[in-house]
């Protein structure tokens, strides 16, 4: 065979090879109700997904994690058009890679703030601990499966889910963008149980009832044990009020921080202070 011969049977089998390997790897291209691993893909719509967002207060300065990313649609957003760093979690490779596409062909792609990146894993097997955002658009039972890991993330970390609540947990804010709803809470700090208190001299027990961020309970001052009112619970902010042994109101505001508890009171004839508690 001459050389030429030998360069043109070369040529036509790289060619040949090409064309099949085209013809066998057609581009991928999401399917709506293709199956998952625990869900099929349905992708959130665009005003749904502005809203997810702006329920959190997503800013430049936050690490948002979806879980569950799909096309990376929600990931994109948070990184275009909010300015923070982003990382979804997709279990299908093929999507991983679509996703990454359209990171790329929004001007978003890579890690750091502005841009946003998506992951092969299982959310089940994701330390998403030191996210500030977390985002789904999953199932009840797997919201629920996910609670636990949620509630145990750092007080005050925010979470949105599309469509699906988390029962019994109920959402501090619940919107709906043309009939679909969105659900927003904000991760508790665990208050439960006895607290000394201590305020302007004065020691007191502090004894706290908890159920998610909602929360009630009673102070013990010498005799005295007075209903706490308007307790509240907002991440790591709380916030109470009692009435003494004079009928005089004092209110607290403060801020947990694991063990302690530490802020500022007030009451109705002017008099304030600061105020700390340890857990007992």
């Amino acid at each position: 065979m001459t050389l030429q011969a030998r360069c043109v049977a070369v040529i036509s089998a790289a060619l040949l090879l090409f064309s099949f390997n085209s013809f066998a790897q057609p581009k991928f291209e999401p399917q709506v109700g293709q199956a998952g691993k625990d869900v099929i893909w349905v992708p959130s719509p665009d005003d749904v997904v502005d809203r997810m967002l702006t329920m959190a207060q997503v800013t430049p300065g936050d690490f948002v994690m979806d879980l569950g990313a799909g096309d990376g649609k929600i990931a994109i957003a948070a990184a275009k058009k909010f300015g923070a760093r982003a990382i979804g979690i997709e279990y299908n490779p093929d999507m991983v890679k679509h996703a990454n596409d359209n990171a790329q062909k929004a001007g978003v792609a890579g890690s750091g703030a502005g841009k946003a990146l998506i992951r092969h894993g299982d959310i089940f097997a994701t330390d998403f601990s030191q996210a500030t955002v977390i985002t789904m658009y999953l199932l009840p039972g797997l919201n629920m499966k996910l609670r636990p890991q949620l509630l145990a993330m750092r007080p005050g970390t925010r979470v949105t889910s599309h469509s699906f609540s988390m029962e019994d947990w109920e959402a501090d804010e619940t919107s709906s963008v043309d009939g679909r709803r969105a659900y927003f809470w904000v991760i508790p700090a665990i208050v439960q149980g006895g607290w000394m208190l201590e305020a302007g001299g004065q020691k007191a027990e502090l004894g706290l009832e908890q159920q998610f961020q909602k929360i009630h309970g009673t102070i013990a001052i010498g005799p005295l044990q007075a209903g706490l009112r308007e307790a509240r619970l907002r991440g790591p902010n709380i916030a109470f009020a009692y009435v003494d042994a004079t009928g005089t109101r004092r209110d607290f505001t403060g801020r947990v921080n694991g063990g302690k508890m530490e802020g500022s009171f007030r009451d109705e004839k002017g008099a304030e202070g600061r105020w700390s508690a340890t857990k007992k």
